[in-house]
């Protein structure tokens, strides 16, 4: 399966790689879109749950690396819960 990395920006300017073992995480997300918090982490939930999926359908299991990822991004993104305005840049694909 084709891997793929994503590259986001937080509210307080600090930047993760995230990973998918998956490109569909293109149909949920855009370089350069502005995506508030929670828009996001639904996006990014959905993302990652198929390419898991898709890992599933091919191999037998669910891709565990792209729960971790999700798990990571939730973290990072609770540090934001008090900012109700708090948006997502997705600055690249990689």
């Amino acid at each position: 399966m084709p891997v793929m990395h994503f590259q986001v920006r937080w509210p307080d300017d600090s930047e993760t790689r995230c990973y998918s073992p998956s490109l569909v995480v293109r149909d949920f997300l855009v370089p350069g879109e502005r995506y508030p918090l929670a828009d996001f982490l639904g996006r990014a939930r959905e993302a990652l749950g198929i390419a898991s999926e898709r890992v599933r359908a091919k191999y037998g299991f669910a891709c565990s690396q792209a729960m971790d990822q999700l798990a990571e991004i939730e973290q990072v993104a609770r540090r934001f819960d008090a900012h109700p305005d708090a948006q997502v840049v997705i600055l690249r694909f990689d």
